[in-house]
């Protein structure tokens, strides 16, 4: 089905993301999966090419366009072309609208230049090692010394923790009021007492950086709070619809390129003396997929035109990033299988899209806690 979302001056960025990608990306990706991290010219080179801080308004160098289809170009072509480490859609979709709707002006002047020009890399730190999804659970502390906060804990799965520059932590800054006594704070690189731990060993997504973080005694500035005093569950929840968008948006790309090479393997591959696509079960096995893939398709369509026109709320948000994901995480199974022994190298796009994945039906709220989130807003 052809897509109607989509202007000439989309289809004009994705040439623009897919040549980025094969002249600063695909070239040097074994190596960063190697080292366990992206080089920081890469991250450079995106600013370059304008593909950081795509939302942020042009007097602070980015973009200066919110429309979110153009984030959707980038996270499908990123998907594409197998490269997750790089994690530009975390820097922008998830990280970028706390320091463009929170910050104060002195804030978007001190940090936005930097994180458009890719000087500045950034991080979220929610996770702890005793709270994931729970944010009640959270023990990270800010204590206020007058003109500074002292901030003592640690953090862990830390996408981008060992590059980046600027962590947004949330932690708690009023001991009472369980998830509504939190705040955001901003710690910059070379605060003394924030050390970087372990450099995560995954199982896919290797050249993704993901750190644990520890705060011991760091003396946070007044003026690094990120919005308003203990009011961080709220700034959390109103922008993880984005968020979620920008996972599922990964997760149809994702499913449809492999259908995409999966048909291709079993229209040449042979066994019995005739080719895979022969078989009917490898036939019903492939127009189920398609089936899925078309069906999920349509349904992320109208969620991110409905995204861009600021018209998405939370349950359909939740509903698009469940079920795409789990579309991409069975895609990735049955691919693999039909691939047979050669979708266990990781020579093999299907192997390392089987590993890259996996994370897809965890990260942004797994998929328990989104039908949570939408059986609550049906039965109460």
């Amino acid at each position: 089905m052809r897509r109607e979302i989509f202007t000439e001056d989309h289809e004009a960025f994705r040439e623009t993301v897919r040549t980025f990608l094969a002249k600063e990306v695909l070239p040097h990706y074994e190596q960063w999966e190697k080292d366990g991290i992206v080089s920081r010219e890469a991250w450079l080179a995106a600013g370059r090419q304008g593909l950081l801080g795509l939302a942020v308004p042009e007097e602070y160098g980015g973009g200066g366009n919110d429309d979110f289809r153009y984030a959707a170009v980038l996270h499908e072509e990123f998907t594409r072309a197998g490269a997750p480490g790089l994690a530009v859609g975390l820097h922008n979709d998830i990280i970028g609208p706390y320091l463009t709707s929170l910050g104060t002006e002195e804030q978007k002047r001190r940090w936005l230049p930097g994180f458009c020009s890719g000087e500045t890399v950034t991080a979220i730190a929610m996770t702890e090692p005793g709270a994931g999804s729970d944010l009640q659970g959270i023990r990270t502390t800010a204590e206020d010394r007058g003109d500074h906060w002292v901030l003592n804990g640690s953090k862990t799965f830390i996408s981008n923790g060992i590059l980046a520059d600027l962590v947004v932590v949330v932690a708690r800054t009023t001991p009472e009021g369980g998830a509504h006594g939190l705040s955001l704070l901003v710690v910059e690189r070379g605060a003394e007492g924030f050390e970087r731990g372990r450099n995560l060993d995954k199982i896919g997504q290797k050249a993704q950086d993901t750190a644990e973080l520890f705060f011991h005694d760091v003396r946070v500035p007044k003026e690094n709070l990120l919005g308003e005093l203990n009011g961080a569950f709220v700034h959390l929840m109103t922008n993880l619809a984005q968020e979620r968008m920008a996972i599922a948006v990964a997760g149809i790309a994702a499913a449809e390129h492999l259908l995409e090479i999966t048909t291709a393997y079993v229209k040449e591959r042979e066994a019995f003396g005739r080719p895979l696509a022969r078989l009917q079960h490898i036939r019903f096995e492939i127009a189920e997929l398609a089936t899925e893939c078309a069906v999920t398709r349509a349904f992320l369509d109208r969620c991110i035109a409905d995204h861009a026109k600021g018209e998405l709320d939370a349950v359909h948000a939740s509903m698009a990033k469940w079920w795409a994901t789990e579309l991409q995480k069975r895609a990735a199974d049955r691919c693999l299988q039909l691939h047979g022994g050669y979708g266990y190298m990781t020579e093999y796009r299907v192997a390392r899209a089987f590993t890259d994945g996996r994370i897809q039906t965890i990260y942004g709220g797994t998929t328990e806690i989104m039908k949570e989130i939408i059986g609550r807003s049906l039965l109460g």
